[in-house]
């Protein structure tokens, strides 16, 4: 293994090992000699990637925003935004939180970005909103929002269904689990799509 290949190994393990003490202990109470210890890295290899704390959250914020980015980039490759917005919506939705459930650096992003007591926060949830308002523009463009159905209440809705999903899978993971996003978007869409 070259130098460079192993850097990046030690870089990612921070970034992972970062995520695992943010979730568990969450960002003021997490140290970087327990981040270190966890990656098993010295505290001068740390430094070697970061400049602090702050740096290594800014990273694992970023590796959420990209997942965010991915699902979108995902959608909109398949060609279904314009032909079925809802189905797109539910199926983002779907994945955004089969991350969560399953990306402890992704869940750990979204956590540090809810964070209000740390400065320089990412918009972790800044380009799923306007992804979300684009699918119910297209659905609302299509007719297939039911009449009198707000398409920016509906955004808000959904937006702050999912952040909510987020915050309680944090510490009930069940939450962000296919079963409770199903029953959550039954009671939402009964009254959303037109038949």
């Amino acid at each position: 293994m070259d130098k460079q290949e192993r850097a990046t190994r030690t870089r990612e393990s921070l970034v992972r090992a970062a995520a695992e003490v943010f979730a568990e202990e969450g960002f003021a109470a997490a140290s970087v000699a327990t981040i270190s210890r966890r990656a098993g890295v010295t505290t001068g290899g740390f430094h070697f990637h970061f400049a602090g704390k702050a740096a290594l959250a800014r990273a694992v914020e970023d590796r959420s925003v990209e997942a965010v980015r991915r699902i979108i980039d995902a959608a909109r490759e398949a060609g279904e935004v314009a032909a079925d917005p809802l189905r797109v919506l539910l199926d983002s939705t779907s994945a955004l939180m089969t991350l969560l459930a399953e990306d402890v650096v992704v869940r750990a992003g979204f956590g540090l970005s809810a964070d209000v007591s740390r400065g320089g926060r990412v918009d972790v949830w800044g380009s799923w909103r306007l992804w979300v308002d684009e699918l119910l523009e297209a659905a609302e463009r299509g007719g297939i929002l039911a009449e009198g159905v707000s398409r920016r209440d509906a955004a808000r809705a959904v937006v702050a269904s999912t952040v909510g999903l987020e915050l309680m899978g944090a510490a009930e993971p069940e939450w962000v689990g296919p079963e409770t996003l199903a029953r959550i978007w039954t009671l939402m869409l009964g009254g959303q799509a037109s038949t």
